[in-house]
């Protein structure tokens, strides 16, 4: 298994200090504060840890309050909230520094029949009919430092973009996009494990497309971008390391806020996941964004 496949099943295990109580570390992507994917991720896993194991989580709620240090460990603070006969609700609470950094509350529930119905997936090349999003070297060296220390950084996930865009030289076009993604080496069968990999891997793209009409891109230096809120719904057992395609939409963006919706198909069209995330999109006048 690649290391950086290793490397981010440990971060996702976390360390248990007490019943209810875990310890997690970051891992340097190239961004500036901790990824919020990683957060979603690790306090999933930190919930599931405290939920009978036959309970799988069907949904998340979660709220991103301050930017995460990365060169220190975060404390994830799981609330049993209540064990019912089908369903099991947490809330965690992730600390850095004596203050929350991060709310998510969670249910879980036990696997049960039931009517089934789905949306189909759009009709889109598949993943191996798509070249790798790739910057020359010109254009990186042009870029700030730390947006080249981020798009140079080998990650545990690859991706294909179904419309690929020009960062640096961003368009308008409509608000949606369509992005396969895969973990980048196989991991076991532990179904849980490819739940929080699923929510950490959901955090990718999705601001992105609310800024599709608007010809703005992450890269810009006054372009100031985090995510606020993010919510999840699991309605299939997922496979991460096989390729997943994430289609996304934008209904509105206004006063600074973009709102985004994912949809989550394998490659046979079944749709495994839906997201929805509102994030802040703030164009400041000059100068670096904060």
């Amino acid at each position: 298994m690649q290391q950086i496949v290793t490397e981010l099943l440990d971060l996702l295990r976390l360390e248990r200090l007490e019943d209810n109580l875990f310890r997690g570390q970051s891992r340097d992507i190239g961004t500036r504060y901790v990824f919020g994917g990683q957060v979603l991720g690790q306090a999933l896993s930190a919930a599931q840890q405290t939920v009978d194991p036959v309970r799988r989580a069907h949904s998340l709620h979660a709220y991103f309050l301050r930017a995460g240090d990365i060169e220190h460990p975060i404390v994830y603070d799981v609330d049993r909230t209540r064990d019912g006969g089908s369903f099991s609700v947490r809330r965690i609470t992730a600390i850095q520094h004596g203050k929350p950094i991060f709310f998510l509350a969670t249910s879980f529930q036990e696997p049960e029949p039931g009517a089934e119905h789905q949306l189909s997936m759009p009709e889109v090349p598949m993943p191996e009919d798509l070249p790798p999003l790739t910057l020359t070297e010109e254009a990186i060296d042009k870029l700030p430092a730390k947006a080249q220390r981020w798009l140079t950084k080998e990650g545990p996930f690859e991706f294909r973009h179904v419309y690929p865009r020009d960062e640096l030289h961003p368009v308008k076009r409509p608000p949606y996009q369509q992005v396969w993604f895969r973990l980048v080496d196989r991991i076991g069968d532990d179904a849980t494990l490819h739940l929080s990999l699923l929510a950490y891997a959901s955090d990718f793209h999705l601001i992105g497309t609310t800024t599709l009409p608007h010809a703005i891109s992450y890269l810009q230096p006054n372009v100031q971008m985090a995510s606020l809120d993010h919510a999840m719904w699991f309605h299939r057992a997922p496979r991460v390391d096989e390729w997943l395609l994430y289609a996304c939409d934008s209904p509105s963006t206004q006063q600074s806020r973009g709102l985004a919706r994912g949809s989550i198909y394998t490659r046979d069209g079944v749709l495994v996941a839906s997201t929805a995330q509102e994030g802040l999109i703030r164009v400041l006048p000059g100068g670096e964004a904060g």
